[in-house]
């Protein structure tokens, strides 16, 4: 039977019982705690602490959420730490980052495989507990053979009844963790972590939806479409999805957000091309650019602040979503959702 020992917050005095082969940050969002991240995987720093008292254990020292004054200072990630013992940590806690679902690990078994691109699939795992709670939008930590650490994806269904956890993801040609994902054959069985993610529908918000994806990040953008077609109170949202791919034979999502049976001027899927090169070469007459792009030549930026707006994909297409939305277009920080681990 795994140790697990006792972290205490001392800001707050919660405590928590953390798993000796768990990561300080989940072991508190098991419990139920507003323990702060965005990531969950190293890269963004957002769940950086100190301990007190106790002795931990670093798993990634090089992690990039860290920059070389946090490691003067002492600071250490969450995300990336294992207790060694009962010990006492400095960390920031917000009533935000309390779970809507409190994770779990289990074991999945690959059930579906289907390719919709050259280098996109599905992939669709049944839990062996049963379990498959969580909200449209969020993502789980998929460990995969071979592969150190947890890889993080979005689900692109929403909270069921019957164990599954669906998955779009693009093959990264030099990716470890698509790469050991896409070797996998159906009845293969993976260790799944989830739900996390802060980028989650808001049920409760009134305005309209613009859906912004590219590559993998199709995935989270479709079930928030499925959680407006499945959501009480959420009859008069129209959703806008944006979704941005190299070439024209990259491109997918329609059929599935058609497959909704919701009616084409409410729900509205919008390809965009970025590559002329291949655009020319495919005979394609759709939008030719980046999918931000697009995104403000339809709704247009006077318009935009009127939306929730959701975005999940590379860097570089987030980053340009963000200086449209949040700088350009000024909509206001909390319509805008993202979370920060491609």
């Amino acid at each position: 039977m795994t140790a697990s020992y006792k972290i205490e917050i001392q800001q707050t005095g919660d405590s928590f019982d953390c798993a000796a082969d768990d990561a300080i940050l989940r072991g508190g969002q098991r419990a139920g705690l507003g323990l702060s991240y965005d990531c969950n995987v190293g890269g963004c720093g957002s769940c950086k602490f100190e301990v007190v008292e106790g002795e931990i254990e670093n798993m990634w020292e090089d992690a990039p959420g860290l920059n070389p004054r946090d490691v003067k200072r002492g600071k250490l990630l969450a995300c990336q730490c294992r207790p060694k013992s009962d010990a006492v940590i400095k960390m920031i806690t917000m009533d935000e980052f309390v779970p809507q679902t409190n994770p779990q690990r289990f074991a999945g078994k690959l059930e579906m495989i289907r390719d919709l691109t050259s280098d996109i699939r599905e992939f669709r795992f049944k839990s062996a507990n049963g379990f498959s709670s969580f909200q449209p939008g969020q993502y789980a930590l998929l460990n995969l053979p071979g592969v150190e650490g947890g890889r993080a994806y979005s689900m692109s269904n929403i909270g069921n009844d019957d164990g599954s956890w669906e998955f779009i993801i693009r093959l990264v040609p030099d990716g470890k963790g698509t790469n050991a994902l896409f070797k996998l054959n159906e009845g293969d069985e993976i260790e799944i972590d989830g739900p996390y993610g802060m980028a989650y529908l808001r049920t409760d918000a009134p305005r309209d939806i613009v859906c912004i994806g590219g590559g993998s990040g199709l995935a989270p953008m479709l079930s928030i479409a499925r959680g407006v077609a499945a959501a009480d109170g959420m009859d008069d949202v129209k959703v806008h999805l944006f979704y941005g791919a190299r070439g024209p034979q990259d491109l997918c999502g329609e059929e599935e957000l058609k497959a909704l049976g919701q009616s084409a001027d409410r729900f509205i899927f919008y390809p965009a091309v970025s590559i002329p090169e291949m655009a020319e070469e495919a005979g394609w007459d759709g939008f030719v650019g980046f999918v931000h792009e697009f995104v403000r030549e339809s709704i247009g930026e006077d318009k935009l602040p009127n939306h929730e707006i959701y975005t999940c994909g590379p860097p570089p297409m987030i980053n340009a979503v963000m200086q449209m939305a949040a700088v350009d277009a000024k909509v206001p920080p909390l319509q805008i959702h993202y979370d920060s681990f491609l």
